[in-house]
């Protein structure tokens, strides 16, 4: 992902009021590996059930604002985004208001992803050797192309508030 500066982000969103882009609190820019991720996401310090997800869609940053889900899923889910079946961490609901008429009517859509937004780690820890001759590398950059796809599906269906 390429480097954000905080203007480009505040502006990136879609579904966020004014009032929402002007307050919400950024991530420490600076410290970010910028070469190992596929999407920069936070958690809002100041509001933990909000959480923040940016993407490259056709060349420019698209922003999403996410609310965590109320309560509690009955078994440990899969991450949608990472595919992970061996998650070191959480993973939560996220409800993402829709851009434009439909989200200001209330439309929304939702997405089961890491609660930190780790997704982009995820994807490039060295996964065991299934059998003889599996080709571990190549395993790694498909699970990376998949995260990638899968958040632009779903910050295209944010974007397109249909």
């Amino acid at each position: 992902m390429l480097p954000l500066t905080e203007q480009q982000l505040r502006s990136s969103f879609v579904n966020a009021s004014q009032r929402e882009r002007k307050e919400l609190t950024l991530p420490d820019l600076a410290q970010l590996r910028w070469d190992d991720l596929d999407y920069l996401g936070w958690r809002d310090r100041k509001q933990p059930a909000v959480g923040y997800v940016v993407a490259e869609i056709d060349g420019a940053p698209v922003g999403v604002l996410l609310r965590q889900a109320e309560g509690r899923a009955r078994s440990r889910p899969q991450c949608s985004w990472c595919e992970d079946v061996h998650l070191p961490n959480d993973v939560l609901f996220f409800i993402a208001k829709r851009a434009g008429k439909a989200g200001r009517s209330g439309n929304t859509l939702g997405t089961l992803v890491c609660a930190g937004f780790e997704c982009s780690a995820n994807v490039r820890r060295r996964q065991p050797t299934a059998y003889v001759g599996f080709d571990v590398e190549a395993a790694r950059q498909h699970r990376i192309e998949a995260l990638r796809e899968h958040v632009d599906a779903f910050v295209r269906r944010v974007m397109d508030g249909d």
